[in-house]
């Protein structure tokens, strides 16, 4: 599932592919901005961290859960 992080004052993105659900995502997320965490910590699929300081989160946009379809769709 790919996760797209928009960061205030900057003009690019964090995009990250998750093995995690949308919803562990979701709730991860949500919990650090709801405590007043300085930041919030997600892995990739393939084991790279990334940590991201909540201050500085303008939008998180996750993606579903469906499998790409590969070849022609009728």
């Amino acid at each position: 599932m790919e996760i797209r992080i928009g960061i205030a004052n900057t003009g690019r993105e964090l995009s990250l592919e998750s093995d995690e659900s949308a919803d562990a995502v979701r709730a991860t997320v949500s919990e650090a901005l709801a405590s007043g965490a300085p930041f919030v910590e997600l892995t990739d699929a393939k084991g790279s961290s990334y940590i991201v300081p909540t201050a500085g989160i303008a939008f998180v946009e996750v993606g579903t859960d469906q499998t790409r379809r590969v070849g022609f769709v009728a």
